[in-house]
């Protein structure tokens, strides 16, 4: 077996290159210079839609079209603009958006009296060109260093692509295929290697309650060779992006941008980052008030690590420390009432929000659940902590996601004598090492105690 092959890779770069057709630079250019406020200020509250008004400029504007368009798109955005002024005030993000809208107005004579509607839709594209023969599929994305399986050396092993997920309230399934629930409020490093950056933030859902659930979400890709620039993802609650950071639905301008994409499956509900440069695709879906991620990703990927980088806290490498799990078994306590949250949530207004038995919550998990695996028993855990039913759609898209990314169809389902085996295990391994250290003990004594009884006296 040949050893791990070595790319070589460029180092992520300070800053964000600005770079574009003429003509239409001053429009990049205000477009990146908004990506690096968001980057710097993520935490962008809720209410603030400066992001999507700026989504949805570039959008209109990706594209060459006659100055007259342009300025109907202009105005477009200044009307979005403008009508985020109460929520965003204060936000440099907004501030800056504000001004640069109307230095590209003025730069293009573009007056603010005009039709505001969206540009009318363009002639559609011809059909595209037949797919190419196997061997040299997609090769017009870019360089074969930016398509992972192409680039292994030949007559290589094919790579081992490991599953990472993490929903719900929530729980993780990690490469390793451990399964654990997890308390882990504020900010978390999923995943951090030498091409991308995962973190989430979870926060409460009942407010005085452990139950916790992510409500952002920040997917760093780093600048890769010829392949990709790089590129921020982030969803909050009520805001699942098409797009990246910048407004870009692709890795940038290098050669092989297209191996890096984002690609909208139900719009507000479910996207898609596909980065084939790496052979990775990661899954993100917003269900109920919450997000949920699934990536499916080569070991060789999830085991390139920064030097000198200390991996214990990524929770998809190594799950979560001790003392942030929780024991799903402790579901079964006080089965025969609702759970005290769900109680407290279900006095409230939240709609969708009801108190659960223990046997009330394994009828509805079952609906959607019917082999009674550690999906459905965080099903279960998830509505008997917080009452919310849409925590049986997360558990349900969970595993569904499992079925597209994991690769061994036999792991599909994990139980929880999966998980007792594994602590079963980990537990023979230290007592085995105990029972070596005494062995070892003994002989040290026998070897250099006997002859000198006096001296180990």
């Amino acid at each position: 077996m040949q050893p791990p092959r070595e790319r070589s890779e460029v180092r992520p770069r300070a800053g964000w290159m600005v770079m574009g057709k003429r003509g239409r630079a001053s429009a990049r250019e205000v477009c990146r210079v908004l990506a690096v406020f968001l980057s710097l200020f993520p935490h962008v509250s809720l209410q603030c839609k400066i992001l999507k008004c700026n989504s949805e400029f570039w959008a209109s504007t990706s594209n060459s079209g006659p100055e007259e368009e342009f300025c109907t798109a202009l105005r477009v955005y200044n009307s979005c603009v403008r009508r985020t002024a109460r929520t965003c005030r204060g936000d440099l993000a907004y501030h800056s958006a504000q001004h640069g809208v109307e230095d590209l107005m003025s730069q293009h004579n573009c007056s603010k009296e005009g039709p505001t509607s969206q540009p009318r839709a363009r002639t559609p594209l011809p059909p595209p060109p037949p797919p190419l023969p196997p061997d040299s599929q997609e090769r017009s994305d870019g360089p074969e260093v930016c398509h992972y399986e192409r680039s292994l050396p030949r007559n290589t092993a094919p790579p081992n692509y490991t599953h990472c997920g993490f929903f719900g309230d929530p729980h993780l399934r990690t490469f390793g295929d451990d399964f654990q629930t997890c308390k882990v409020e504020g900010a978390w490093p999923l995943i951090h290697n030498k091409y991308l950056s995962v973190q989430v933030t979870n926060t409460p859902v009942v407010p005085g309650s452990l139950a916790t659930a992510t409500s952002k979400l920040t997917i760093i890709f780093k600048n890769f060779q010829e392949c990709v620039d790089q590129k921020m993802f982030h969803a909050e609650t009520g805001e699942l992006p098409a797009a990246f950071a910048d407004g870009s639905k692709n890795g940038g301008d290098r050669h092989g941008a297209n191996t890096l994409r984002v690609v909208e499956k139900v719009p507000g509900q479910h996207v898609e980052i596909q980065a084939r440069y790496i052979g990775t695709t990661i899954v993100v879906r917003q269900v109920g008030h919450y997000l949920t991620f699934a990536v499916r990703m080569p070991e060789e990927v999830v085991n390139s690590v920064e030097d000198g980088d200390n991996q214990d806290l990524y929770l998809c490498l190594h799950g979560c420390p001790a003392n942030q799990r929780i024991d799903l078994r402790n579901l079964r306590v006080g089965e025969a009432e609702p759970h005290s949250a769900a109680r407290t949530r279900s006095s409230s207004s939240s709609t969708g929000a009801q108190g659960f038995t223990y046997q009330s919550a394994k009828a509805r998990c079952k609906e959607r659940l019917p082999v009674e695996d550690l999906y459905f028993q965080s099903c279960v855990f998830d509505l008997l902590s917080s009452g919310d039913v849409n925590f049986t759609m997360a558990a349900y898209y969970a595993f569904e996601d499992v079925k597209m990314l994991h690769s061994n169809s036999e792991r599909y389902h994990i139980f929880e004598k999966d998980t007792l085996m594994g602590s079963a295990a980990q537990r023979g391994t230290c007592a085995l090492s105990l029972l070596f250290i005494n062995l070892l003990s003994v002989l040290l004594w026998t070897e250099f105690c006997v002859p000198t009884t006096s001296w180990c006296v």
